[in-house]
């Protein structure tokens, strides 16, 4: 028999606004997440700790479900 594959959820994430004059904390956290210039997107695994990172920077950022 075949093994199916899990299908893991990912999340589309946005940079919308720009890291300047933002927390230190902040600014590591959109880094983090691989984003490096406004209007770029990267897709995460939807996990408890990117939702934390989420909702560190969520005035900054843009989510859709992939």
């Amino acid at each position: 028999m075949a093994a199916k594959k899990e299908e893991t959820k990912k999340l589309k994430i946005t940079l919308i606004r720009s890291t300047i004059g933002q927390v230190p904390k902040n600014r590591a956290t959109v880094q983090a997440m691989g984003l490096r210039k406004i209007n770029q997107t990267v897709e995460l695994p939807d996990n408890p700790s990117t939702r934390g990172q989420i909702r560190q920077v969520r005035h900054m950022i843009k989510v859709e479900e992939a």
